[in-house]
């Protein structure tokens, strides 16, 4: 009876001792499983910001690209006299001869423009389209007036006031 009574208790303490083994390990994993679980959140977390930033980098691009062609509408102050170089070669192109008679700033310091007036010379037909060639060039333009008649020698003149959008060059960006 000994002998049973010993294998029990020897039986028991396997027992024991198995359930105690499963006990630890199990708490183990079970730790390891929560910091496993918070390192998926925070790589998650990253992963999002990741994306986020990919996201906004390639809309910045767009943005900057958009921004181009807008500024495209805009004579920058450095560029006044490669612009009345292009008004003059249209009139060139077309027939008629453009003359710039003035050239001022004006609006405020938020929106730049330029202050043109210009005279063209040449036949009825040459002068309309050139006049029509500026004023619908890919520029933000406002026709301010036109005067269209003609000069003691019967050819035909037009004088036009306009105004055109103007950015400062980056020298002259105020910084906030």
């Amino acid at each position: 009876m000994k002998s049973s009574l010993t294998h029990l208790i020897l039986v028991l303490v396997m027992c024991a001792g198995s359930v105690g083994g499963f006990w630890f390990w199990y708490t183990s994993i079970a730790e390891e499983s929560v910091e496993a679980t918070i390192l998926q959140g925070q790589i998650n977390a990253k992963s999002g910001a990741i994306s986020r930033i990919t996201t906004a980098r390639s809309v910045f691009a767009e943005i900057a690209n958009d921004e181009t062609a807008v500024q495209s509408y805009f004579v920058p102050e450095t560029g006044i006299v490669a612009f009345i170089d292009t008004l003059e070669s249209r009139g060139r192109s077309l027939g008629a001869t453009v003359d710039v008679l003035s050239v001022s700033t004006g609006g405020d310091p938020a929106h730049p423009t330029l202050e043109l007036t210009l005279s063209i010379k040449g036949s009825f037909d040459s002068v309309m389209r050139t006049v029509g060639s500026i004023e619908y060039a890919p520029y933000a333009i406002s026709v301010s007036s036109l005067l269209v008649g003609r000069d003691v020698k019967e050819a035909w003149m037009a004088n036009l006031k306009m105004r055109v959008a103007s950015v400062p060059s980056e020298g002259s960006k105020k910084s906030p």
